[in-house]
């Protein structure tokens, strides 16, 4: 835990993504990546100079109008006496059953993006914490510039004029292999995903092209992630 606490550390101090008094809303799917997310900002905040406080949100999609079960991760914020908000929402029901989206996952971020910005600012939070990582970051890159033509990528740290709060991405100097082992090392819980595009989607065919593209040339995401801070693209 105190090499990924280290990078946590360096990716806040680098980019400023935390100050006195700040009230930070972690957004946790209970994937592994919000999950490492949550246990490493409760971990930074025992010993980080700036006192900053944690809640931590999650929105349950309800996957076939069943109630996600939370429990452990109840445990997790139990344990370090932070705030835990469920919210219950129809998203599975909206975008699967009345709309039946054939690409879904882009109404779903949408979607879930507004209403986990309007539950932080009802819980008087000013940052959001997503755990997005090296990785993320490296396909959302290539997605941009396959799917739409475009050079950009989401920012360590972007403010949001309209809600007036600011997303924070502590996890962005480690790769989905750090998360992965991570993980495991601390048997923290996971919840696997029951959603029905789950594994099937653009970015999964993304990951798939780097993988392929990390037999031949070593380090994709690294290089990637590099030409991005080279070229000071979207504040990196």
């Amino acid at each position: 835990m105190q090499r990924i606490l280290g990078c946590v550390r360096n990716a806040v101090d680098t980019y400023n993504m935390i100050e006195d008094g700040d009230k930070i809303a972690v957004g946790v799917s209970g994937g592994k990546d919000s999950v490492l997310l949550l246990k490493a900002l409760c971990g930074l905040k025992t010993f980080y100079p700036k006192d900053f406080e944690i809640i931590a949100i999650t929105l349950d999609m309800r996957f076939n109008n069943v109630d996600g079960d939370f429990s452990e991760i109840k445990k997790i914020c139990d344990e370090y006496n932070v705030h835990y908000e469920i919210r219950r929402t129809e998203l599975f029901d909206i975008i699967f059953n009345v709309r039946k989206e054939s690409n879904p996952c882009s109404l779903c971020a949408r979607m879930r993006r507004g209403i986990l910005h309007d539950t932080a600012k009802e819980l008087g939070c000013n940052k959001i914490a997503l755990g997005h990582h090296l990785d993320d970051a490296a396909e959302t890159f290539l997605m941009n510039l396959l799917s739409e033509a475009r050079i950009g990528c989401f920012q360590p740290v972007t403010y949001l004029s309209r809600k007036d709060i600011t997303m924070i991405r502590p996890l962005i100097h480690l790769t989905e292999n750090d998360v992965e082992s991570a993980i495991k090392r601390l048997s923290l819980p996971v919840v696997k995903s029951k959603c029905p595009a789950d594994e099937n989607t653009r970015r999964e065919d993304v990951k798939n092209l780097i993988k392929e593209l990390n037999k031949q040339y070593e380090d994709v995401p690294q290089k990637i992630i590099g030409a991005i801070k080279r070229s000071h693209i979207d504040n990196w």
